[in-house]
Parts: structure tokens; C-alpha cells; sequence
């Protein structure tokens, strides 16, 4: 009887570790996406009202970038490198302050959408973003179907996407970038259920391999937050009223 009752300890421990280290990596995944997002918005919304720091990036006579806002456009291509890279083996403060800096140089380079669309719509597509997101989050954690295929299949696609829109880029075809913005709006809906779930089933792994969780937390944050930022400027292509 004591041998049963050890044994059903066992089991019952084994079987909460596991959840509970998924809410754990999940909560920090979050706390650090939210950090994110908030500097985001606050580098965007600065260098978007304040004039001085909009011509640093633009050019107020051509409206194209600058030689700094090309830097600043292209560098976060670095650090999502730098980090995917190294991530392992730098300290949790170093990862940190890659992620920092990474959401501020975004913030920077996404400040244009303030000038170029009326707040209320940037608002309102904000929070179309935030609540899809959500749903595809809440998704992407409960559900029993294992959605790797579905994930497989979404980054094919976007890699479709991202060819397509070098093409458009010397077409200007109107109707390819009305497609392109349907696709991405569906193949980053769909990445954020996919990537939840297997940010969810890493911590099973990270766990046997006594993986520092903070640190792959600070990783997952930036997948999250790529989707995030991704969902929200397709879906600004069709709520987004231009000034």
C-alpha cells in the first residue's frame, strides 16, 4: 500500500513539473514580449511627433531614408542574428540588453507609421493585432493538435511572401501586394498558435537538459514579438487610413 502510495506521488509529480515549467517559461516569455512592445511604441512614438529626430532617418525633401535610417532599418536583422547565434552563451544581462536595444532600433525604424497614418486607425489596428493575437496564443497553448506540419507549411509560405514582395518591388503590382497582405496576415495568425505550442513543449526539453530558462525565455520573446510586429503592419494594410 505504501509502495502504491509512493508511486502515485511519483507519477502525480511528474506529470505537474512539466505544466508548471511551461507556465513559468510562459509567463517570462510574455513579461519580456510586453517589455518589448512597450519600448517599441515609445522609440515609434518619439521619433515619429518629434521632427528633428524624424529627418535624422528620413529625408524630409525626397521622403526616402537616410543613410542612418537604412543602419537603423537593417541592424535589427543583426541582432535577431546575434542572438539566435549566441544567446547560449551570453549572460542573461548581455541577452537582455541585445533585446533591449533590438526593440528600441525597431521603435526607431517603425516611427514612420505615425507620420504616414492617422492615429486612431494605428489605434484600432493595434488592438485587432492584440486580441488575434491573443486567440491565436491562447490557441496555440491549450490545443491537443500537434501543429508542426501547419507550422512547416506557414514558413514555406512566408518565404513565398518574401520573394514575392523583392518581385513587387520592381512590378509595383497593386493586386500581388493585396495578396501578399492576405497571405501575411493568415501565415502570422497561424505562426503565433504554432509558435506558442512549441515555445510550450521546449520547456519540457530545456528542463532535462537544465537549460536557463531565462535566457530561452528572452529568445521566445523575440519570435513572439516578430509575429506580433508582423501581424500588425499586414493587418495595417487594410485598416491603416493614411493622413
Amino acid at each position: 500500500m505504501e509502495n502504491n502510495t509512493n508511486l502515485d506521488n511519483l507519477l502525480s509529480s511528474s506529470q505537474s513539473v512539466p505544466g508548471f515549467s511551461a507556465q513559468k517559461l510562459m509567463a517570462g516569455v510574455f513579461s519580456w514580449m510586453f517589455l518589448a512592445l512597450c519600448i517599441s511604441a515609445v522609440f515609434a512614438y518619439i521619433f515619429g511627433h518629434y521632427p528633428p529626430f524624424q529627418d535624422l532617418i528620413s529625408n524630409p525633401v525626397t521622403g526616402g531614408r537616410t543613410l542612418l535610417g537604412w543602419i537603423i532599418a537593417l541592424s535589427p536583422f543583426g541582432f535577431i542574428l546575434l542572438l539566435s547565434a549566441g544567446y547560449e552563451n551570453f549572460s542573461l544581462g548581455l541577452n537582455a540588453f541585445i533585446f533591449i536595444a533590438f526593440s528600441a532600433l525597431m521603435g526607431i525604424s517603425l516611427s514612420s507609421v505615425f507620420v504616414f497614418f492617422d492615429p486612431n486607425s494605428l489605434a484600432m489596428t493595434f488592438g485587432i493585432t492584440a486580441v488575434t493575437f491573443g486567440v491565436m496564443a491562447i490557441t496555440g497553448y491549450t490545443t491537443k493538435t500537434d501543429l508542426t506540419k501547419f507550422g512547416n507549411i506557414l514558413i514555406m509560405a512566408l518565404v513565398g511572401v518574401i520573394i514575392a514582395s523583392l518581385i513587387n518591388f520592381f512590378l509595383h503590382s497593386s493586386a500581388l501586394d493585396l495578396i501578399m497582405s492576405l497571405a501575411g496576415v493568415v501565415i502570422f495568425t497561424g505562426l503565433t498558435a504554432y509558435d506558442v505550442q512549441k515555445i510550450k513543449n521546449m520547456s519540457l526539453v530545456a528542463e532535462q537538459e537544465g537549460m536557463d530558462m531565462r535566457k530561452l525565455s528572452i529568445m521566445a520573446a523575440l519570435t513572439l514579438y516578430l509575429d506580433f510586429v508582423n501581424l500588425f503592419l499586414f493587418l495595417l494594410r487594410f485598416f491603416g487610413r493614411r493622413r
